[in-house]
């Protein structure tokens, strides 16, 4: 038991890290490629909250194709694993998506190492991605994708 969790765990770190990537990706071509958001120390909510949803929708189809057949090798029905996978992505996105706008207001965060600088506005999306990351694996191992008895 303790090993089938050690195991999920690390594929769904696995998982997360590819993840996190490509929405983080999907964030930061929609904020400076698409919004031109470059020097931009404080972006609108707007720009923020498009860029975001467009990097976690991404993010949502990728997670729960590769959880679903390796993370969890779930066997229920993909729909009705969807469904909870929607209501958990949802249940987790949404107080994201507030932290990130709070971030984004109320605070002057942002990563500087060397000549690598991280604007203020994607420090709070990365935040995010987090914050989101900490809580979901344990609603999609415990909600999404348990093993439903047959009746």
């Amino acid at each position: 038991m303790k090993n089938n969790f050690l195991l999920q765990a690390t594929k769904y770190g696995i998982v997360g890290l590819i993840n996190s990537l490509l929405t983080a990706t999907t964030i930061w071509v929609m904020m400076y490629v698409v919004f031109n958001a470059e020097n931009k120390d404080n972006v609108s909510p707007l720009v923020i909250s498009f860029s975001n949803t467009m990097g976690f929708t991404i993010g949502l189809i990728n997670s729960f194709i590769w959880n679903r057949k390796w993370t969890f090798k779930s066997k229920n029905h993909w729909r009705s694993d969807f469904i909870r996978f929607v209501t958990a992505f949802l249940a987790c996105y949404i107080p994201q998506l507030l932290f990130v706008n709070f971030l984004n207001i109320y605070t002057d965060l942002r990563f500087e190492a060397g000549h690598l600088v991280v604007s203020h506005a994607f420090a709070c999306q990365l935040a995010g991605i987090v914050f989101y990351t900490s809580i979901n694996f344990l609603i999609n191992k415990h909600f999404t994708f348990r093993q439903v008895k047959n009746l």
